[in-house]
């Protein structure tokens, strides 16, 4: 009776784990305007470490796909910490990625090292993409963490 009652537990937990897996990632990438048809659709939103680290390098890696070839463009991103904005930066499209960028999957990514002053919390972003003529390709807001100094010093 015991083998049963920790399989019933056992799927009950995968299920719990699963639909929070699942809740996490519909609520990490939210596009800007719901309504509006992007040329470019973001599939996965991916950092590494997660939490970030202060003062320890990390790497965004967002999985997109496109329904037109992209031959150049930029990458708008303005960070928010409790609601104040606290950082913009644009960059080129083709440093993030593989440029041209044909019709179908890609995927941008770039790596940074968060300076040590860096509070540690819930963060906002949103990105904008813009092809070559400056038209708005996408527009995202994705939720990330900062991990505190402490949790740099176990690694």
């Amino acid at each position: 009776m015991e083998l049963v009652a920790q399989f019933k537990l056992t799927i009950v937990l995968f299920f719990t784990i699963f639909s929070l897996l699942a809740y996490n990632q519909a609520q990490n990438v939210t596009y800007c305007d719901g309504s509006r048809h992007y040329a470019v659709n973001v599939q996965k939103f991916e950092v590494s470490p997660d939490p970030m680290l202060v003062g320890r390098p990390a790497t965004f890696t967002i999985s997109a796909s496109t329904s037109q070839p992209i031959s150049d463009g930029r990458v708008v991103i303005d960070v928010s910490f409790l609601g104040l904005h606290v950082h913009t930066e644009t960059r080129s499209l083709c440093e993030e990625a593989s440029c041209p960028i044909a019709a179908g999957n890609f995927k941008l990514s770039h790596s940074q090292t968060l300076p040590v002053f860096t509070p540690p919390g819930s963060y906002a972003l949103q990105m904008i993409l813009n092809d070559q003529n400056n038209l708005e390709l996408t527009c995202i807001g994705i939720n990330f963490t900062i991990g505190t100094a402490a949790l740099a010093s176990d690694i």
